[in-house]
C-alpha cells in the first residue's frame, strides 16, 4: 500500500511538472493565435479562409496527436499488443483533439454568442481524412515510435486548429474584451487536452516494468519542448 501510494505521488507530480512546464509555450501560442485573429479581422478575411485552413490543421493535428500518444504508450508499455496501441492512439488523438479543436473553442464561441458559430466534428463531417490519418499515425507509431518532435508540433497546429475554429465564428468585428476571451479559450483549449492525450493518458494506461514510475522515465525520454 505504501509502494501504492508513493507510486500515485509520483504520477501526480509528473502530471504536474509537465503542465507547468508547457504552460509558457501554449501561452505563447494562444497569444499568436490572437495576433493571427486581429489580423484575419483587420485585413477582412473571409470566413471561408478560416475554414480550409482549419480543415488543414486538424487532421494534421490528429495524425501528429495518433503518433506521439500511440508511441508514449507502445514504449512505456510491456509488449503491448496492436489493438491496445490502436485503441490509446485513437481515443487519444482523435477523441481528445475533438475536444481541443472543437467542443471548447465551440463553448468560447457560445459564450461570446458569436454569429456563426457551430461544433465541427471532423471525424464525422470528413471521416474519410481524419480517421485514416488518425489510423497512419497509430500504425507508424507501433512500427517505428518518437514523441520528440510531434508533441510540439501538436501543440502549435493546436492553437491554431483551435483559433480557426473561432474566427470562422466571428462576425466583422473583434474587440478587446473578445480577443482576451478568446485567448484564455486558446490557452484552456491546448494546455491540458495536448497533455492529456500525448502524456498523462497513455502512460496512465500503459503497464511498465515492475518498480519503474511510469511518468519518470517518459519526461527523461520526452524531449518535446
Amino acid at each position: 500500500m505504501r509502494t501504492s501510494k508513493r507510486g500515485s505521488s509520483r504520477v501526480a507530480l509528473g502530471i504536474s511538472g509537465e503542465l507547468r512546464g508547457h504552460a509558457p509555450f501554449t501561452f505563447a501560442g494562444a497569444l499568436s493565435g490572437v495576433a493571427i485573429a486581429i489580423a484575419l479581422v483587420s485585413l477582412d478575411v473571409p470566413r471561408s479562409v478560416s475554414g480550409q485552413l482549419f480543415w488543414i490543421l486538424h487532421p494534421t493535428h490528429i495524425v501528429l496527436s495518433a503518433l506521439t500518444t500511440a508511441s508514449m504508450f507502445r514504449m512505456h508499455s510491456r509488449r503491448p499488443s496492436v489493438l491496445s496501441v490502436a485503441a490509446i492512439g485513437y481515443i487519444g488523438s482523435v477523441g481528445i483533439a475533438t475536444l481541443s479543436d472543437s467542443l471548447i473553442p465551440y463553448l468560447g464561441e457560445w459564450m461570446l454568442d458569436l454569429p456563426n458559430r457551430g461544433v465541427h466534428l471532423g471525424f464525422i463531417e470528413k471521416w474519410w481524412l481524419v480517421n485514416p490519418l488518425a489510423i497512419g499515425g497509430i500504425a507508424l507509431a507501433y512500427v517505428r515510435p518518437t514523441t520528440a518532435l510531434p508533441h510540439a508540433g501538436h501543440v502549435l497546429l493546436s492553437t491554431w486548429a483551435s483559433l480557426f475554429h473561432m474566427t470562422m465564428a466571428l462576425g466583422t468585428g473583434l474587440s478587446l474584451g473578445m480577443g482576451s476571451i478568446i485567448m484564455v479559450f486558446l490557452f484552456l483549449a491546448v494546455w491540458v487536452p495536448c497533455c492529456a492525450s500525448d502524456i498523462v493518458f497513455p502512460l496512465l494506461l500503459a503497464s511498465p516494468p515492475r518498480g519503474e514510475p511510469q511518468l519518470t522515465k517518459a519526461t527523461t525520454r520526452s524531449d518535446d519542448m
